[in-house]
């Protein structure tokens, strides 16, 4: 198979871990004999201080004409630090979700039993954990009108039936190929946008007998993560309630630095870790690249490549049963390893295979 990748390193820890996901995918391709292709591309920060534009229009270029697109982060403390600033580099990140009609997100949220005790919650309760948060990505609050003055301002969150459908069919395609539960995440008793979430989704239900599919309040969903996340197989959100969701869904984990995601829709498909850009740790080679490694996997798999997915992951899990890690998730005593000694590990694993 051929693939034409559009990397996207962005800002802060982003070219360190992005380096080591093509370093990865490079040689899944050379063992399973595909071609492969790297375009690099600009975003974020990065793209400010270059061109004065998060996701420019070369960029956007680059990534339509890619098979898929492997993203890092976006993120610098010179914008958040300043409420004024007209372009930031977050904004980057909603135009590419917008123009390639990323309106779907999934976020596997799973436990590795070897770093279970890093967890904040009790071994009992996370142990087994293994469920996909799917968030609409492209409508609600993030994305509606908005006003902003000096002593008033609002967001819009709005969404129509289209929206709603076309993320719920997204959500009961990967509960049919799961454990065939969906729960619905919506504030249906306060909000009227939750409420037509509702009403669409209790009818496509009737389509979906083999489902079983119930509903839960955003903030009741956020206790039963806390309480009982094994409960869960897929959960479908809309925006806002999503973004909250699955960062609290990396608790359960315990480090955001192990958890993929993917973005998917109308154009390319989007690849990345869920966590941001970490920019204190930049050029110290202490990130941890196995979420970006496993947005590799999740690459694979989106193309049927399955055998080539299931590798990375065996690799992975390798190096965590070998204490193969970075100081974040390091046991005590172990060996220091870096960023790159990572990666490079993972790359000599695949390649003795």
């Amino acid at each position: 198979m051929k693939l034409k990748i559009a990397v996207l390193p962005g800002d802060g820890i982003g070219p360190e871990i992005s380096e080591q996901g093509v370093n990865v995918m490079t040689a899944v391709c050379n063992k399973f004999g595909h071609e492969v292709s790297y375009t690099h591309a600009i975003c974020g920060a990065d793209a400010i201080d270059k061109v004065g534009d998060p996701f420019p229009e070369e960029t956007f270029k680059i990534c339509m004409e890619a098979d898929a697109v492997l993203f890092s982060a976006v993120g610098d403390p010179k914008f958040d630090n300043n409420p004024a600033a007209k372009v930031r580099p977050e904004q980057g990140l909603l135009a590419m979700r917008k123009k390639l009609g990323l309106f779907a997100n999934i976020r596997p949220i799973q436990t590795f039993d070897c770093l279970i005790h890093k967890s904040p919650l009790k071994d009992e309760l996370v142990k087994g954990a293994d469920f996909i948060c799917i968030r609409e990505l492209t409508g609600g609050m993030y994305f509606g009108e908005k006003k902003e003055g000096s002593d008033f301002a609002y967001d819009t969150n709005a969404y129509s039936r289209e929206e709603v459908e076309r993320i719920l069919k997204e959500a009961y395609k990967y509960a049919r190929q799961r454990r065939k539960h969906l729960t619905v995440v919506d504030k249906a008793n306060v909000l009227a946008s939750s409420r037509l979430w509702r009403k669409v989704a209790q009818e496509m239900a009737l389509q979906y007998p083999d489902v079983t599919t119930d509903f839960m309040y955003v903030d009741n969903a956020a206790m039963r993560m806390i309480q009982e996340p094994t409960f869960f197989d897929v959960m479908v959100t809309e925006n806002t309630f999503g973004d909250i969701l699955t960062d609290e869904g990396s608790c359960i984990t315990g480090s955001m630095g192990l958890l993929p995601s993917a973005s998917t829709g109308e154009h390319t498909p989007v690849f990345e870790p869920i966590h941001g850009s970490w920019p204190q740790a930049k050029g110290l080679n202490i990130a941890n690249p196995l979420a970006q490694i496993l947005s590799v996997a999740m690459l694979f798999e989106y193309f049927n490549l399955k055998e080539e997915g299931k590798l990375i992951r065996e690799a992975v899990d390798a190096s965590l049963d070998a204490n193969v890690r970075t100081p974040e998730i390091q046991v005590e005593g172990g060996a220091k390893y870096g960023t790159k000694e990572v990666g490079q590990w993972i790359v000599d694993y695949i390649n003795k295979k």
